[in-house]
């Protein structure tokens, strides 16, 4: 089995990896972390730079369970990347990170959450940022 975190360079998403690395180790599961968008913009937000996917390999490869860092920026938006994975690994869990939102902004509940939560054939686990 496999726990799949859905990774982005904010706090939001170091969230979720903490929270996968966590659960993946106790359950002495695979970890995957994936990050992943259609590319095209230089400036995409949700993208990791080779300095942060440094960072997180040299964490993954420090732990006791099999880890790998996966980046897909070739077209396809992040939600079809995410359920491909699903689809193609043996997924127990896939865990996001959700960030606060304004009033006006939980309205539309981060639509890549939501688009996640009621599409993904596994149990989602969302977890938010300390800050």
């Amino acid at each position: 089995m496999t726990i799949l975190v859905a990774y982005v360079p904010r706090p939001e998403g170091r969230a979720a990896l903490d929270k996968g690395i966590e659960i993946a180790t106790r359950r002495n599961e695979r970890l995957v972390v994936v990050n992943a968008g259609p590319g095209g913009r230089q400036d995409d937000p949700n993208i990791v730079n080779g300095y942060e996917v440094e960072r997180v390999e040299e964490r993954l490869a420090t732990l006791p369970i099999e880890a790998e860092f996966k980046q897909f920026v070739r077209g396809k938006s992040t939600i079809e990347e995410i359920e491909e994975m699903v689809s193609a690994l043996q997924v127990s869990v896939l865990v996001i990170g959700l960030r606060k939102r304004s009033p006006v902004g939980k309205l539309l509940l981060g639509s890549m959450a939501q688009e996640i939560l009621l599409n993904v054939a596994c149990p989602v686990l969302a977890v938010k940022a300390t800050s």
